[in-house]
């Protein structure tokens, strides 16, 4: 046997449990979700999902990897579709607030992953700022905003989306949270923009 088929066959079973868990998750949270009754759905043992995650919040973890790279490719894609770079940037971070409206992102990456991985969501966290950092540079030197450090500004923005996405997916309701904070991020981002001379 050769290693690319080996190979093949050792990423197919990690999507395989990667995909169960995805749904397990979403539907059961990550507290109820039973790893005998995941494996078994996938036709799998329970070594198997040891072996290529280590354990349950091993798995956890690499739900949460692949959801955050979906949620990258949504902003990515608004980013290259939006012409203006100010309002793609804008989009962009309307974009994550309403992401927290959908109940796979609001269970397992912004209730489950904190509170279970913690820290560990950290490195996912750290490349959003900087993406914003970059994009927030790039405004900076086209004199859209005013002149600060990008990734000062960038921490500051991910933090308050962060915060903000949080509050909206532990809401009663959320929608009402969402038009909130979208009113607020709105006058955030206005106070940012260079002031056009007159």
């Amino acid at each position: 046997m050769s290693s690319r088929p080996r190979a093949e066959m050792i990423e197919a079973t990690r999507a395989r449990l990667i995909a169960s868990a995805r749904q397990a998750f979403a539907r059961l949270g990550y507290a109820k979700t039973s790893m005998d009754d995941l494996t078994a759905e996938v036709g799998l043992t329970r070594g198997a999902l040891y072996h290529h995650f280590g354990d349950k919040q091993g798995l956890l973890a690499a739900v949460v990897e692949k959801i955050d790279g979906e949620m990258d490719q949504r902003l990515e894609a608004i980013s290259r579709e939006v012409a203006d770079p100010w309002e793609a940037f804008c989009q962009r971070c309307q974009a994550y607030l309403e992401m927290a409206l959908e109940p796979e992102i609001q269970r397992i990456v912004l209730q489950d992953a904190r509170a279970v991985l913690g820290d560990v969501t950290q490195a996912g966290e750290d490349q959003c700022i900087d993406t914003l950092g970059a994009l927030l540079s790039r405004l900076i030197q086209e004199q859209v905003i005013e002149p600060a450090s990008p990734q000062a500004l960038a921490r500051l923005i991910n933090g308050s989306l962060v915060e903000a996405a949080l509050w909206i997916a532990a809401a009663e309701q959320p929608e009402a949270r969402l038009d909130e904070s979208l009113q607020g991020l709105e006058l955030l981002l206005r106070g940012l923009r260079r002031q056009q001379p007159n």
